[in-house]
């Protein structure tokens, strides 16, 4: 008798216990990112030209001129920049946006 009492009281303790929650699943992975680091048609080509007085670097991505950076002997570099016909180059100090946020100094001890 004692283990019929016994049997009831463990099957209503597993009744009354709730079933375990399942785990709720990761998200899914994104989709991988195409490889373009792999791609030589993409990566810009460095052609360097060393003079006396200066150094020339001609980037050209896709076969296309992009810019020349001119660094001379004394002074700072430079940057040629093809215009639209491809003709004519555009002198710029830097490749910059030109933009440049207002700093002021507010506080100094």
């Amino acid at each position: 008798m004692f283990a019929l009492a016994l049997a009831a009281m463990s099957a209503g303790v597993a009744a009354q216990t709730p079933p375990p929650a399942a785990a709720p699943l990761p998200p899914p992975m994104p989709p991988s990112l195409p490889d373009v680091a792999g791609d030589p048609e993409l990566e810009p080509q460095v052609t360097i030209i060393r003079r006396e007085t200066e150094t020339v670097e001609e980037v050209r991505v896709n076969g296309q001129l992009r810019y020349i950076r001119v660094t001379p002997r004394f002074g700072l570099p430079y940057f040629l920049v093809p215009s639209g016909n491809g003709q004519t180059f555009q002198r710029f100090d830097s490749l910059g946006t030109g933009l440049s946020p207002p700093m002021w100094l507010l506080f100094s001890w």
